[in-house]
């Protein structure tokens, strides 16, 4: 029996929040790795665009609902995600202003989703945004639940990061409670779905952080050499950012899944009651860190 439309955690669209981010952010502000700050700027690059997709994916399909919590949990799923997008727009453009083309690597995230809407169903669509909210969901655990990987971060950077997360947990379940009860996507479109939006996430990832580096300076030779030299950090079965969740992809593939079947991070409400009491992102992130496993 598949599960019921529910949210394990109330949905909180937090606006207009200040996370300080301006020219004096480190170009390398990841422990000062050139090769791990790449990384997660190019992952990131993509979320303005990401988030508008995603919210065009599921508001195709609003119409349809009649369900009033599923129809309150998309509206504050769209207002947490136009948030999204607005924060990390405002750090491309600190982005551009080290110098990075990042015009033409945005152009790289649009034409991959201009080709996912000319080719793609509105539901397969759907099935992507379903497996993206997934996965998103999942790098907050793998960044949030343990001290030691944010270690070295700049703490306004790792503010940013961590709010996002906390609400990416909070609507993890919107897309597919949609594409599931809405849609009727069924098991095999969406298991494809996730196989396609994991295969697009590794290879734009790696591409952009190629760029990047060439636009930093790092030669052909110095950039394979960093790729090579990070694999575990981002594959490694027990420590990866990406090889440590594998679990918890899979159990994506098992028929009968449900977002709210892996429960939050152990350290949310951290976040959350901070928050609420002090209104403060940063105050709040360190209380997740305080919390987090050691």
């Amino acid at each position: 029996m598949p599960a019921a439309i529910s949210y394990s955690e109330t949905i909180v669209p937090r606006e207009n929040l200040d996370f300080g981010l301006d020219a004096s952010i480190p170009k390398y502000w990841y422990r000062g790795d050139a090769y791990k700050s790449r990384y997660v700027d190019a992952v990131q690059l993509s979320f303005p665009d990401g988030e508008r997709y995603f919210i065009t994916c599921v508001r195709a399909f609003r119409d349809q609902i009649t369900d009033p919590e599923l129809q309150v949990a998309v509206r504050d799923f769209t207002r947490q995600e136009g948030q999204h997008g607005m924060a990390h727009t405002r750090y491309n453009q600190l982005l551009e202003a080290q110098g990075l083309p990042v015009e033409a690597l945005l152009d790289q995230i649009k034409a991959l989703i201009a080709r996912r809407m000319r080719i793609y169903s509105p539901k397969f669509n759907l099935a992507l945004t379903a497996a993206a909210e997934h996965f998103t969901a999942m790098l907050a655990e793998a960044f949030f639940a343990k001290v030691s990987t944010t270690e070295g971060m700049n703490p306004r950077m790792r503010a940013m990061l961590a709010w996002h997360a906390i609400e990416e947990m909070e609507h993890k379940s919107v897309a597919f409670d949609v594409m599931r009860k809405i849609a009727k996507v069924g098991y095999w479109k969406r298991v494809a779905a996730m196989v396609v939006f994991t295969k697009d996430i590794l290879g734009i990832s790696y591409s952009i952080t190629n760029r990047m580096l060439k636009a930093d300076g790092y030669s052909g030779p110095e950039r394979l050499w960093l790729h090579i030299k990070n694999l575990l950090w981002i594959h490694g079965p027990r420590k990866g950012v990406f090889g440590s969740l594998t679990p918890k992809l899979l159990a994506y593939f098992k028929p009968g899944f449900h977002p709210n079947d892996q429960p939050v991070i152990h350290n949310y409400r951290s976040w959350v009651d901070t928050y609420e009491r002090t209104g403060s992102p940063a105050l709040a992130c360190d209380a997740l860190l305080a919390a987090a496993h050691r």
